[in-house]
Parts: structure tokens; C-alpha cells; sequence
């Protein structure tokens, strides 16, 4: 009896990546996943070839794309197409695109059934197809679609990361008279590199990086004996560990993974299993026979100048738990180095005469992924340079990203390491001692009908005497300036490190607001001073509420509210002689109530939260309490400095 096709699909809401959009989707799944038709992703098709037909997608283009974006380990296993013509028509080109997509990306021919889907742009319909290799004129339609209700889950018990990183130089010579030369020079000397991965010299040593290190496990050797790069990846066969025989060639990648996670814990992206492999290189060959060490002098046959270009790989793939740590190298990540050398070749080649580019990858898990992408960026002029900019907003487009958040910023990208209590991967470049988010655990406002508006992500709670710093009477803005920055900072707006004191009043120096004197002194600061450091430090922009008395302030709630519902960045409050940071507000439009709620700097104890929930250091307040008295003063003005999220990829 025929085995009945399903398509399994963990990405339900990144599968149409944008309706009433007509256009062409590749699908993406994994050979270690089990139904083959499982959908991990899809990623929009971005360059199409210059006729009528805007579903011609140039396949070239793409493929250069898809190379260094898409980890080894995932593939593309069919297309969709977005169009309101005949289904079936649409679902057979879209198989057509992906088997030669496929055959482009791999070098050989599809020898497997590629999934073809049409969709409606205007309905988000779908109708699946499944077409086998060669035969493009034959589709067979797919009626069973299983959503995984649980797809992090699904995607990571089976499967852990392998990371190989190398810095390498490449020195190449040039005849001065050949200059036009270079560039075949240089593509020479690069595919040589490519060449030595597969080296009989070469070897491969792997070892865990998560908490299985603490279990004894040793590093394992892999030679070119225990390799195998002839063999196609889906010839390779999964197995069980359950052998007591020690065999680097069969070694599993289960081996290297995490053995003291409780089993209750649920496996997610952060703490997916990660294996280490580093490249070694027998630079001492063995002689046959004992003899003095020499040096051979070739001198150049013409006068010629030395061009060194330096090389940082990083590379990122995906393999099941159940293979060999031996095909996971041949296959993934020797071939992954291979492309992400190429790339950066095709990247430096055009200004290889004029400037010294240096391509640096970049590893993502951008919001409503399953795996992570890689992206390749020459940051030579910076970040905002519009170049790069440019190129990061084409990758939002191909990921469906929004375009007004800086997601594949470097300060967002992965980090790899182990901290106290954790394991696998994450995407905050340092970690901190200091209290975070403490408002999650206060009790409500106390306005009857309210509707609260909040800040939105992750801050940190600055306050009085943190660090054995003094500023008791003076600091409270300077702290609240900081929970501010760590809200863009957690939010990888930035990866600057959160200013002292010091740090805040050396900006304003430099911007020529303060005099030399002011660095050092224990005088205030307040909205003002707070929108030019943060315009100087983090390019944001700030608008600014004046109110004459903070009797006025209760009249400025729909406008904060509204603040947090389409900003959603931490406010501070100055007024007087005193600072607060406001995280929401809690606002009965039709009655008028409203509460407050303030994060105080003026907290001098230990960042004990039970302390400081208790002691009223963040929470609720209102502008006159039930016994009459008055938060925020009458005779007293104050303004309020609400930062603008940065709209920016």
C-alpha cells in the first residue's frame, strides 16, 4: 500500500510572508526531519529577470544569496508561488524554480521530490503539491497539512548547531606591471585555500560547548581518514548511539549534546545543543627520513608588490542528534566553509586594488524564526553607512521582517557560550548583575476600567548608590538616563555599554552644552541634557512634554498612553529637584482616572525585588492618593522626555 503524503509545517505564521503580494517564496526544510515535506521557513524571492513575467525569479542572483544566508543542514525542498492564475500551473513552476534553485545551490541534480504550492494573494489560500524529480509535468496533490503545535520543540530534540570558526591571511603577489592581473591572482589563491579543507593535512577537532563539558568528555580528532566528501549527505544513514565501542569515524553528534537538561525543561532556540569545531592544519609534515631543516629562496622574476587580505569564517549548520560527527563535517561544515570563503572572494574582488575590504558573518535568530541565518556585512564605514543599511533592508524583505526595527543590527547577532545556569546560544553581548523588569511582579493601578499601556521589551533598574556609587541628592536623572540606554541596549538598538556618570557629563562636554569644569561635579541634569546625550550616544531623537504644575500631569495621559502603545520606550519625569521614570500608564478614557506607573532612582537598598516592590520603589501611583496627598507636587512644572524608537533596519 502507497504511503500517504503529508507536509508538516512549523512556521504558520512566516509561511505567506505577505499577502495581496504576488510573487515567489522558497520553502524550507531539513533532510534530518521527518515527514521530508516539513516547512521550517520561507524566504521571499528578491531578484526576478528583466522581462514581463514577474514570476521569472533569476536564479543566479538567488542562489549567490541563499549560499551564505541559508546554514548548511537546511535546504530548499520546494517554492511557492503567489498568483491568482491556475493553481496547478503555478505549483509546477514553482517546483521547476526550486529543483533548479536546488541544483545551482548543490551542484547536482534533484534526486528527490520537490514540494510546488500556489497561493491566493488575496485570501492566503494554499494548495499543496508534491512533484518527483524529473517530472515536472506530473504533480500529485497533498491533502494532509499537519501545523506542529509545538514546532521549537520539534526542530531542536532532533537536531544541534555545529560552529566552525578561522582566521586565516592570504598573502598574494602582484607584478607591478600586471596590476590588471590581481583579480585572477587573488580568485587563484582563494580557491587554492578552498581546496586545502579537504587536505590530507587538514583535520577537524570537535568538542561540546554547552554543559556537557562538565561531564568529562573529551575532544574528539577527525582526520582525512575519517572523512567522507564523495558521499551525497541523504546516502548518510542515522543511527543510535548505543554502541560502547569508541569509533571517531561513528562518533555521533548526540555525543557532543547536553545530557544534564531535566527533562522538564523545554528545548528551545536559546538553549538549542551547539558543537564546536575547529580547523587544524599539519603545517610539519613527517619526513621519511631524519634530516637538517632548510629554506628554499625563489626570488620574484619581476618587481611585484604584496597584497595580504584576511579572512574571518564563521560558519553555522544544522544536523541531526543521530549523525555522525564525521558526515556532519564532510558534508556541512567543510562545504559551508568552502561557500563562505567564495562569498567573500565575489565581495572583495571588485575593490580588491583600491581598498582592503574584510566581510566579517554574522549569525541572526530574528523574532518569529525556528533557525537561525547567517548575513555577511563589510563594515568598513560603519552601520548607518547606506550601503549597508541597504543591505540589511533587502534581507528584512527576504525574511519578512518589518522595516522599522533594527533586527539584524551586529549587536543583535548570536553569542556563543555558556553562562551559570545556562546553556546553548544567545543574543545579549554581555551579561549583568542588575535587576531587570521589575514592574512584572507590582500589584494593580486601582483605576476601575482602565486600560493599561506599558513599556514594551526589557529595561534594567538604575538607581541611588548602585556599584558603590554615591549620587544620593543629585543622580536621579543621570539613573534614569541609564535604565533608558539599557532599554535600547536589551532591545539591540545598540551595543554600546551603559555611560556612568561621568561618561553622561563627558557627552555633553563634547557637545559644548556643559563647560570642561561640569565632568566630575555632582550637578543635575534634566530633559534637556537627558535628549542631547541620547541624540550624541545613540543617534535617537526625543519630544519633550512641558506641563506648568504636576496638577496638569493627569491631562497628559492619553497622549503617554498613546506613547507606550506606538513607542513603547521608557519616559522620564523631571521636575523640581527630582527625576522619575515612568514605565506605563493605567487610563479610564471616560471617567478620567489614571495612575502612574514610576520606577524611582531615589532607592538607596540592595536590588533585593521583594524590597522593592514592597517598599513602593516601583509601582502604581497616582497624582492624589486615597488620603488626599499629591504625587506629583502643584507648585512645581515638569517635563517629560519620551524617546522616539529609532524607525531603522
Amino acid at each position: 500500500m502507497e504511503e500517504k503524503r503529508c507536509i508538516r509545517i512549523l512556521c504558520r505564521s512566516k509561511l505567506i510572508l505577505c499577502k495581496e503580494e504576488t510573487g515567489l517564496q522558497w520553502l524550507i526544510g531539513s533532510p534530518s526531519f521527518f515527514p521530508p515535506f516539513t516547512i521550517l521557513s520561507s524566504f521571499r524571492s528578491l531578484h526576478s529577470l528583466p522581462h514581463d513575467d514577474p514570476l521569472s525569479p533569476d536564479l543566479l542572483k538567488e542562489a549567490d544569496d541563499l549560499r551564505s544566508l541559508l546554514l548548511r543542514g537546511f535546504d530548499i525542498i520546494g517554492a511557492l508561488f503567489i498568483n491568482n492564475r491556475n493553481w496547478e500551473e503555478n505549483a509546477r513552476r514553482a517546483a521547476e524554480a526550486s529543483y533548479r534553485m536546488s541544483e545551482l545551490l548543490y551542484g547536482v541534480q534533484g534526486n528527490s521530490d520537490m514540494v510546488g504550492a500556489a497561493a491566493d494573494p488575496l485570501t492566503g489560500d494554499i494548495q499543496f503539491f508534491v512533484c518527483g524529480p524529473g517530472k515536472s509535468t506530473n504533480l500529485e496533490a497533498v491533502d494532509t497539512i499537519i501545523y506542529e503545535d509545538n514546532p521549537e520543540k520539534f526542530a531542536w530534540e532532533i537536531g544541534c548547531l555545529l560552529r566552525c570558526e578561522l582566521t586565516m591571511k592570504l598573502p598574494i603577489y602582484v607584478p607591478i606591471n600586471k596590476a590588471l592581473e590581481a583579480g585572477d591572482i587573488f580568485s587563484s589563491a582563494v580557491d587554492a585555500a578552498a581546496a586545502k579543507f579537504k587536505d590530507p593535512n587538514a583535520a577537524y577537532m570537535v568538542e561540546g560547548v554547552n554543559d556537557v563539558s562538565e561531564e568529562g568528555l573529551e575532544p574528539i580528532v577527525l582526520c582525512h581518514n575519517d572523512l567522507d566528501f564523495q558521499t551525497d549527505l541523504s546516502e548518510v544513514k542515522l543511527m543510535k548511539n548505543d554502541s560502547k565501542e569508541f569509533d571517531a569515524k561513528n562518533i555521533l553528534c548526540s555525543h557532543f549534546c547536553s545530557k544534564a537538561r531535566p527533562l522538564s525543561t523545554l528545548i528551545t532556540r536559546e538553549n538549542a545543543d551547539a558543537i564546536q569545531i575547529t580547523v587544524l592544519f599539519n603545517r610539519s609534515r613527517n619526513a621519511p627520513k631524519n634530516a637538517a631543516p632548510y629554506a628554499e629562496y625563489f626570488p620574484a622574476s619581476e618587481p611585484a608588490r604584496l597584497l595580504v587580505t584576511s579572512f574571518k569564517l564563521d560558519v553555522l549548520s544544522y544536523a541531526s542528534k543521530d549523525l555522525p560527527v564525521s558526515s556532519a563535517v564532510s558534508k556541512l561544515i567543510v562545504p559551508g566553509l568552502v561557500d563562505q570563503l567564495i562569498t567573500m572572494k565575489k565581495a572583495i574582488l571588485p575593490s580588491l586594488s583600491t581598498q582592503h575590504p574584510q566581510p566579517c558573518p554574522y549569525h541572526f535568530f530574528p523574532p518569529g524564526f525556528l533557525h537561525p541565518i547567517t548575513a555577511i556585512y563589510e563594515l568598513g564605514y560603519g552601520e548607518t553607512e547606506m550601503k549597508q543599511v541597504e543591505i540589511r533592508r533587502s534581507l528584512h524583505l527576504r525574511l519578512g521582517l518589518p522595516l522599522d526595527r533594527p533586527l539584524l543590527l551586529t549587536a543583535n547577532a548570536l553569542h556563543f557560550g555558556v553562562t551559570k545556569g545556562t546553556t546553548g546560544i544567545n543574543s545579549i553581548r554581555n551579561g549583568s548583575h542588575l535587576l531587570k523588569d521589575v514592574h512584572t511582579e507590582i500589584p494593580g493601578s486601582g483605576v476601575s476600567g482602565g486600560l493599561n499601556s506599558l513599556v514594551e521589551g526589557s529595561y534594567e533598574y538604575y538607581h541611588y548608590l548602585q556599584d558603590g556609587f554615591d549620587d544620593s541628592g543629585w543622580g536621579c536623572a543621570y539613573r534614569s538616563l541609564q535604565t533608558i540606554i539599557s532599554w535600547f541596549r536589551l532591545q539591540h538598538y545598540t551595543s554600546i555599554d551603559v555611560p556612568s556618570h561621568r561618561e553622561i557629563q563627558q557627552a555633553l562636554v563634547e557637545i559644548g552644552d556643559k563647560e570642561p569644569s561640569f565632568v566630575g561635579s555632582h550637578e543635575w541634569i534634566g530633559a534637556i541634557e537627558l535628549s542631547f546625550v541620547l541624540d550624541k550616544l545613540l543617534g535617537v531623537s526625543c519630544k519633550i512634554i512641558n506641563v506648568r504644575s504636576g496638577d496638569e500631569l493627569p491631562e497628559k495621559c492619553r497622549e503617554l498612553a498613546m506613547h507606550f502603545e506606538t513607542q513603547g520606550t521608557p519616559v522620564m519625569i523631571g521636575g523640581g529637584v527630582l527625576a522619575y521614570t515612568l514605565l506605563g500608564v493605567d487610563y479610564n478614557e471616560t471617567s478620567g482616572d489614571c495612575a502612574f506607573l514610576i520606577l524611582d532612582p531615589h532607592y538607596t537598598g540592595n536590588d533585593e525585588l521583594k524590597k522593592i516592590v514592597s517598599g513602593g520603589w516601583c509601582g502604581w501611583k497616582k497624582a492624589v492618593d486615597s488620603k488626599g496627598r499629591n504625587f506629583f507636587l502643584h507648585d512645581k512644572f515638569y517635563n517629560l522626555l519620551l524617546p522616539q524608537r529609532p524607525n531603522m533596519v
